[in-house]
């Protein structure tokens, strides 16, 4: 069972010393265990101080691609590497080594396919009273999108089987941590969670400039992820808006027609009319586009099979010619061990008949 331990950087020479220092280099139940850096525009001596520290792999982007590319680079990289598990930490340490075992045992034990660091926000003393308000706000609105009972949504310090990992695949140019988890909840992964402690951190976030801010671009990749796993659901709820408005509009113009005729009302119908019309037809066309998109999702599951039976089979390749070149290798020393064993054996046949 191989682990890779894979980190997002992006100038982060303070602290990767410690992160890499902290990290387990040995776990039960775990035969090896592997370092991978991902460089994501770098301007630093970031890597240099990482391979120092014991980073066993390097994977660069030329220029900064954002964290959600980042951490899309570190799985296929992590895969390709031949990792049965894959651990993502952050490198500003917010999240302590120490609690990798921890966050692997569920996988390990065969309970989970994806586990998430629950860093118990509300217990953390350096967040303000609206950090933890938002926080939770956004992990139910989360939990709900996702058919997942995970309480920290956002947390980065998380683990993923092979399996879970080959059927990730972040579109986002934001952040992994909520679309991963609405993949993983759809596609039924079996998602967990374990209580961990944090680390205060030093600087202000790199990913957003401010709670708004991440609001905002979170609330934009949750709309759109949801849409994109439920978009029938996602159509129909639109359309329900604007049947009742359009149910309330001709409503009040049939109340109207009926009271002229009987007299109880002097007024004109044809306002209410017109807009519950044109609000009904609205309501009928959303809920067809509706069945349209439902049509279109399911063509893309199909392609996210075969998405992922591609990625399984490429992984399954780099793992044979691993082991192909493992064997040459372990064949070739035998064969210059024997040729050595031949000649000495051969020296000392000559010695004796001379």
């Amino acid at each position: 069972m191989k682990l890779v331990i894979q980190i997002p950087v992006l100038n982060e020479r303070d602290t990767i010393a410690a992160v890499l220092d902290d990290l387990p280099r040995s776990i039960p139940g775990v035969s090896a265990i592997s370092v991978l850096i991902i460089d994501d525009g770098c301007t630093d001596d970031t890597i240099r101080i990482a391979l120092k520290h014991g980073a066993d792999h390097v994977v660069k982007h030329t220029s900064n691609k954002g964290l959600a590319a980042a951490y899309q680079t570190g799985i296929d990289t992590a895969l390709k590497l031949g990792a049965d598990i894959i651990v993502n930490t952050d490198g500003d340490h917010q999240y302590p080594g120490s609690e990798i075992p921890r966050l692997v045992e569920p996988i390990l034990k065969g309970e989970a396919d994806v586990v998430i660091g629950d860093r118990q926000v509300q217990q953390i003393e350096h967040f303000s009273p609206l950090k933890k308000f938002l926080q939770h706000m956004g992990s139910t609105v989360v939990r709900w999108a996702s058919d997942t009972n995970v309480p920290d949504t956002v947390s980065g310090f998380r683990a993923l089987s092979r399996e879970a990992a080959l059927r990730t695949f972040v579109t986002s140019d934001f952040s992994y941590t909520v679309e991963s988890l609405i993949q993983a909840g759809k596609r039924r992964l079996t998602v967990t969670t374990v209580p961990i402690r944090t680390n205060p951190t030093n600087r202000p976030s790199k990913l957003h400039r401010g709670n708004w801010n991440f609001i905002k671009k979170q609330g934009a990749t949750i709309v759109r992820t949801y849409a994109t796993y439920e978009p029938f659901r996602t159509f129909t709820y639109i359309a329900s808006f604007f049947f009742v408005l359009s149910i309330l509009a001709l409503g009040r113009a049939a109340y109207v027609f009926v009271g002229r005729r009987f007299s109880l009302v002097d007024a004109s119908n044809d306002q209410a009319l017109l807009i519950g019309s044109i609000l009904m037809v609205i309501a009928i066309f959303t809920f067809l586009i509706g069945l349209l998109a439902d049509r279109v999702r399911s063509g893309q599951r199909v392609n996210e099979e075969v998405l992922y039976r591609v990625r399984a089979m490429q992984v399954d390749q780099e793992h044979w010619q691993r082991n192909i070149t493992t064997r040459l290798d372990e064949m070739e020393g035998r064969l210059h061990r024997l040729e050595h064993i031949t000649s000495e054996q051969a020296r000392q046949v000559g010695d004796v008949q001379g």
